[in-house]
């Protein structure tokens, strides 16, 4: 320790100590301190001459002038108080969270009391079976929901689950050509949907023929837009369609069967029609739409 410490230290007079802030503050605060220092120094001089072997005042305060008042003194930092977690987009938490509760399937008894517009958004998010994992979108019935005439298919196509709409194209246009030459408005009073609303496929993404638990639980969707829309008569297009609107009998065409009290008659896919080269499949589709029309007036005359 240096005399001029020690000297300091007797009377109880430390020095003072200034961290550096840096520009005019820490030039201002190294001037107030060299004026206590001046001010300090003839008293302290007085007392040396007192307890010590005689020392120069003059060397005294040069002494005391020479200490480094503006040095920065190491002060250990105060213990950091915890901060709060910064915001993140990191959503890891997110996977430990319970899974939120599945929709509610409705029962058969629920689907039998909707209107229309809650069939729709029932069958918009149905999960009644394993269908709803490989869809890419649902397809409900679409035309005049008070139609005498409904046009039946066993299940979308790719171009209508693309499309979200039955029948599109070029086979909705044959279908409405084919309606208006036995004069049936198909913008008035028909109503075309599918016994199943989402479009099977197999592991190979490849169209399939639905099982008959696919069909069973799509079943309760199309005997409401059957109860909904009360049709007269019902034409069935392709063989799967014919086949499924009366599960275990064994269709016939050519023949009127029936489901409730709507006539059921059975003709060919626009789809394969559309494809029939030879035209003998659109003369037998014109004989089935024969049979149609006399039955609708028929069942309209009772």
């Amino acid at each position: 320790m240096s005399r001029s410490a020690v000297f300091l230290d007797e009377m109880g007079v430390g020095p003072l100590w200034r961290l550096r802030q840096g520009g005019a503050a820490e030039a201002a605060e190294a001037a107030d301190v060299a004026e206590i220092v001046e001010a300090a120094a003839a008293p302290v001089a007085a007392v040396v001459e007192a307890v010590a072997p005689p020392v120069p005042a003059a060397e005294v305060v040069a002494e005391l002038k020479a200490v480094d008042v503006a040095a920065p003194v190491a002060i250990a930092p105060a213990p950091a108080t915890p901060a709060a977690p910064a915001a993140s987009d990191d959503t890891a938490w997110f996977d430990d969270a319970p899974p939120p509760p599945p929709a509610r399937q409705l029962s058969d008894t629920d689907i039998a009391a909707l209107d229309w517009d809650g069939l729709t958004a029932a069958v918009a998010k149905c999960a009644r079976c394993d269908l709803c994992k490989t869809r890419k979108g649902v397809v409900m019935g679409r035309g005049d929901r008070q139609g005498d005439w409904l046009m039946l298919a066993s299940s979308p196509s790719r171009l209508e689950e693309r499309e979200g709409r039955a029948l599109p194209g070029e086979q909705g246009k044959l279908l409405d050509n084919m309606l208006k030459a036995i004069a049936v408005d198909a913008d008035r009073d028909v109503y075309i949907t599918h016994l199943l609303k989402c479009r099977p496929l197999d592991e190979a993404g490849q169209e399939r023929l639905p099982t008959e638990a696919e069909s069973a639980a799509c079943r309760p969707y199309f005997e409401r837009e059957l109860a909904l829309l009360q049709p007269r008569t019902i034409l069935t297009l392709g063989s799967m369609a014919a086949a499924g609107i009366n599960p275990g009998e064994k269709p016939v065409r050519g023949t009127v069967r029936q489901l409730g009290k709507a006539a059921v008659v059975a003709t060919f896919h626009p789809e394969m029609l559309l494809q029939d080269e030879t035209g003998k499949a659109k003369a037998r589709a014109w004989a089935d739409l024969c049979l149609a029309k006399s039955t609708h007036g028929d069942s309209h005359g009772e």
